[in-house]
């Protein structure tokens, strides 16, 4: 957005410190982004907290909602996950809701809020029409695929009862360069599996990937196309554990990359995902090769040993 010449406002979360300048280590690899200085503003702001994003989107005709908890739950999966993620959409949404100037929200989902589901047909492949199971998510305690059904859900009913133009982008398991040296847990699970560990993979099973380039650009599709509507899968591929370990084994030999995963959850089922709807707009992925070899670029340029 900033490369493009928007004035961009961005959201930090309310424990980071007062200072929100440049000197501050959570926010300063965004001070140092091309732009960053003429057209970026940083606002506080607390998912839980209704009003507290009404300064952040006041005037802006369009609102990105990217946030949302990715955590392991430890006692309570209502307080530590869903609650952030549904109440923390609609208090977004209802800022929105106060700000004339609003033109589009575009909502980042998840595919987890379509491919949690039973009874899957392999000759069927996954589109924006299918969604995830919410008595599946309950039953096998799958709280992140859970949260994003239950915060989408939410976002399309809040937004047709006060006519808000929103679109939702629902990227697979994202991978590329890393902005902040503090890697997220997404990324932190990519370093361990490039460093030989296979405990997080091996709960993927089979999986889509998709550049963390690529998720920014659909945004930023979606957001300006005005004849965009509904919902956009973002997937570049959808591999198995073995089918990426082998590929990831050829193109970094040097790398302790695992061959065999064990899945707790046992054989998983297989599915594809059609991204017709976002490549019907002239959309183009980056190839999952880009992905891994962007990210160990990055990891290395932050200091991490591979």
């Amino acid at each position: 957005m900033l490369r493009s010449n928007f004035c961009s406002n961005a959201c930090c979360s309310d424990n980071c410190p007062s200072d929100l300048t440049g000197n501050c280590e959570k926010v300063a690899h965004l001070w140092q982004l091309e732009g960053a200085k003429e057209r970026l503003q940083l606002v506080k702001a607390d998912l839980m907290d209704e009003g507290s994003f009404d300064n952040a989107v006041l005037g802006c005709e369009g609102v990105f909602h990217t946030a949302s908890p990715v955590v392991m739950v430890k006692s309570d999966p209502k307080v530590e996950i869903l609650d952030p993620a549904v109440k923390g959409t609609v208090n977004v949404l209802r800022s929105c809701r106060k700000n004339p100037s609003l033109r589009r929200v575009v909502l980042t989902s998840s595919s987890s809020a379509l491919r949690a589901r039973e009874n899957i047909d392999p000759k069927v492949p996954l589109d924006e029409t299918s969604w995830s199971s919410v008595e599946l998510c309950e039953r096998l305690q799958i709280w992140y695929s859970l949260a994003k059904v239950l915060a989408e859900r939410a976002a399309w009913q809040f937004a047709e009862e006060n006519k808000i133009d929103l679109v939702t982008v629902l990227p697979t398991f994202i991978i590329g360069p890393s902005l902040p040296p503090q890697l997220c847990m997404t990324a932190l699970d990519v370093l361990g599996l490039l460093q030989g560990e296979t405990e997080k993979f091996s709960c993927h099973g089979r999986m889509g990937y998709v550049h963390i380039d690529d998720v920014a650009n659909c945004h930023i599709l979606v957001y300006e196309d005005a004849a965009a509507c509904g919902r956009y899968l973002c997937s570049s591929t959808v591999l198995d554990n073995h089918e990426l370990a082998s590929l990831l084994a050829k193109r970094y030999p040097s790398l302790p990359i695992p061959r065999t995963f064990k899945s707790p959850f046992g054989e998983r089922p297989y599915y594809e995902l059609n991204t017709s709807k976002l490549q019907s707009m002239g959309f183009k992925f980056k190839a999952i090769e880009d992905m891994f070899d962007d990210f160990i670029e990055s990891v290395k340029e932050h200091g991490y040993k591979i």
